[in-house]
């Protein structure tokens, strides 16, 4: 991990520091330049370090705030519990954290084996609690902080996701959502979800490639019968995700604990 600059500490006083973990490039990296914009210091955590790296550069460029580049493998909740930590000893404070690492593969149903499931959940179930639970334990020392976790309308039981072993591991950081928000408020800490639908980033495009081939069907036909589905008639673009993160994380949203706001153009209105 690269080393905070003096002036980035020294600044973190009279700003927020947030933690985005997954940002070094779609939904992640969006976030992450959002809340930069919104004048928060902000930390990118992401198991690639070279695109934690670029993408801070870039923002911090862009924005003109501070940010901070760590590689993190949050499915190892040790790494996880050391970057938060980390944070805040260099800052003196950890104000919003955002779990947005997460992986997703296109299997079938019936070729999903425990290799699969196992990998799947140690990133986007275990790894968001376990990131949750160290954050919270810092934020509740001021008494008050802000968790948002990014799930999936998949969690919610759209049945067009990836494979079930995702939407199992989405459907239970909703369900950690929701706990967490009733264990943490009486900490003035708020926990939300955000719950993308379809939208447009490297993951998504490798996984519409893939099916489009195993299909025979061309890429663009292929994505446009998932746009089809989309009653708004647009996919999601990552800067869609980050604004709804951006409102949970402001104060305009100091009332709002234990929801799952999604953001999908009107597929589901759980």
């Amino acid at each position: 991990m690269t080393q905070a600059s003096s002036q980035q500490i020294d600044t973190a006083a009279d700003r927020d520091v947030a933690f985005v973990t997954g940002a070094g490039r779609g939904i992640g990296r969006a976030i992450a330049l959002r809340l930069s914009q919104a004048g928060a210091i902000v930390v990118l955590a992401d198991l690639d370090r070279l695109s934690a790296e670029s993408a801070a550069e870039e923002i911090e460029a862009e924005t003109g705030n501070p940010t901070w580049a760590l590689e993190v493998d949050v499915s190892d909740a040790d790494a996880g519990r050391e970057a938060l930590r980390t944070t805040f000893d260099q800052y003196g404070r950890l104000d919003v954290l955002v779990n947005n690492a997460g992986v997703a593969r296109s299997v079938d149903f019936f070729e999903i084996d425990g290799e699969f499931w196992d990998w799947l959940h140690a990133v986007n179930a275990r790894g968001s609690f376990f990131c949750m639970q160290e954050a919270a334990r810092i934020m509740k020392r001021d008494g008050r902080g802000t968790i948002i976790n990014v799930a999936s309308i998949g969690g919610k039981g759209w049945h067009h996701a990836s494979s079930a072993a995702y939407v199992a591991s989405k459907a239970g950081v909703i369900a950690s959502t929701r706990y967490a928000a009733i264990e943490l408020a009486p900490h003035g800490i708020t926990v939300n979800a955000v719950c993308p639908g379809l939208t447009n980033t490297e993951i998504f495009g490798k996984m519409m490639r893939l099916r489009s081939e195993e299909a025979g069907i061309p890429l663009d036909e292929y994505v446009a019968t998932h746009t089809e589905r989309v009653p708004i008639g647009r996919l999601n673009d990552p800067s869609d995700i980050a604004e709804a993160v951006a409102f949970l994380a402001s104060s305009a949203a100091r009332n709002i604990t234990g929801q799952s706001l999604n953001v999908d153009g009107g597929i589901l209105f759980d």
